[in-house]
C-alpha cells in the first residue's frame, strides 16, 4: 500500500492496515501521537479500527516530553 506520510511516499505498507498497526509498524509510541488523514483527525479511540486505504495523506505528530 501506498501512504504519504508527513510529506513523505511510503510504498512498503501492508494492505489493511489500521492506524495503530501503522504506529506500530514505524516504531512510535502509541501514548503520545496525534494523527490527522486527509485533513481530518483521527480520535485516538479510533486508531484500532480506522483501517487506511492506499494514497491516504497522514500527518503524525509525536509529542515529547521535556524541561
Amino acid at each position: 500500500m501506498h501512504l504519504i506520510i508527513n510529506g513523505e511516499d511510503h510504498d512498503d505498507l501492508p494492505d489493511h492496515l489500521t492506524v495503530a498497526g501503522l504506529i506500530t509498524h514505524l516504531g512510535l509510541p502509541e501514548r503520545k501521537i496525534a494523527v490527522e488523514r486527509n485533513l481530518e483527525v483521527i480520535p485516538k479511540s479510533t486508531f484500532d479500527t480506522v483501517v487506511l486505504i492506499n494514497h491516504d495523506a497522514l500527518e503524525i505528530i509525536h509529542f515529547i516530553g521535556g524541561g
